[in-house]
């Protein structure tokens, strides 16, 4: 099996510069706060960062033993990387047991972003799962998403070439070929092995802020998978619409998760699409559902 091209320092630095995006400042005593750009980040900004941003804002105007549940955000416009992101908070409702949050996040005065997070205190309950966890290859077993990357690197021109080759703080190892490249139509189905490239706090507001992260990654490709079409040919233009989470379980994001994707649904220029987030011993510990606009793009003519 081919490892990842990240050296062991390059990984401890992209997971210290994903904590430090993540660890969003307080503007004095309001519950307004900033979230920090990535430096080196160039174009748009990445709609995990914007959502995980938003969470973790929303997680430091409510008690600590009240964890958030679900969060479902819409996606406005697309945020620069050249500026930071402000995040104001309304506190629309703190009960016995549930709290509500919202988070507006603007770039220059303009909203990027609309979030809403519900919290709730732990509370024993009736418990089942389904589904179960898909019979897939162990993560030890499968070939670095880095590999695919380079490989595809090698075939494009820049600027997608630096984006493939770019440090991340995520691994991934995906389950099969990733689609970047390919022109054969196949079932909107795919599967992922995830987790920090470094180890996390113990924190459990950390590992919620970077499975919010990752749940933006692999996603929205999978409507495009019934139709042999590729972001890396131009063929197509996309950008999330919504996206919603629901947290079950308590996880560690820097140990493996399994994340299952399906596309139930495209058309109208939308894709729907689905995920199951796993623990590597089978527990479901979230949930995930996002729209998107899909577009194919149509060849210029000569």
């Amino acid at each position: 099996m081919t490892q990842s091209y990240q050296t062991p320092q390059d990984d401890a630095d992209a997971v210290a510069n994903l904590l430090r995006i993540l660890d969003v400042q307080r503007d004095g005593d309001s519950d307004t706060f900033t979230g920090p750009r990535k430096g080196d980040g160039v174009g748009r900004v990445f709609g995990g960062q914007v959502i995980a941003q938003a969470l973790v804002a929303a997680e430091r105007t409510v008690e600590e033993d009240r964890t958030p549940h679900s969060l479902h955000a819409y996606f406005l416009r697309g945020g620069s990387e050249d500026h930071d992101i402000e995040l104001s908070v309304d506190r629309q409702f703190d009960g016995g047991s549930f709290s509500n949050r919202r988070v507006v996040a603007s770039q220059q005065g303009r909203p990027i972003l609309n979030l809403a997070c519900s919290f709730q205190r732990e509370q024993p309950g009736v418990h089942h799962q389904l589904p179960e966890m898909p019979d897939v290859p162990d993560p030890d077993t499968l070939e670095s998403e880095d590999v695919q990357r380079a490989r595809v690197a090698e075939k494009v021109g820049e600027p997608l070439k630096t984006f493939m080759l770019q440090k991340r703080p995520i691994e991934a190892r995906p389950v099969g070929k990733r689609h970047w490249l390919s022109d054969e139509p196949s079932e909107p189905l795919q599967h992922g092995w995830f987790r920090a490239r470094a180890a996390l706090p113990d924190d459990p507001r950390v590992h919620r802020a970077v499975l919010a992260w990752l749940s933006d990654t692999q996603l929205l490709g999978t409507a495009a998978l019934p139709h042999g079409l590729s972001w890396a040919r131009g063929e197509l233009k996309s950008a999330s619409l919504d996206h919603a989470i629901w947290f079950h379980e308590p996880f560690r994001a820097d140990e493996w998760l399994l994340y299952s994707c399906d596309s139930p649904w495209s058309g109208n220029s939308r894709g729907f699409n689905r995920g199951s987030i796993f623990s590597r011993d089978g527990r479901l510990v979230a949930s995930v559902a996002q729209e998107g606009m899909i577009r194919k793009v149509e060849p210029k003519k000569s």
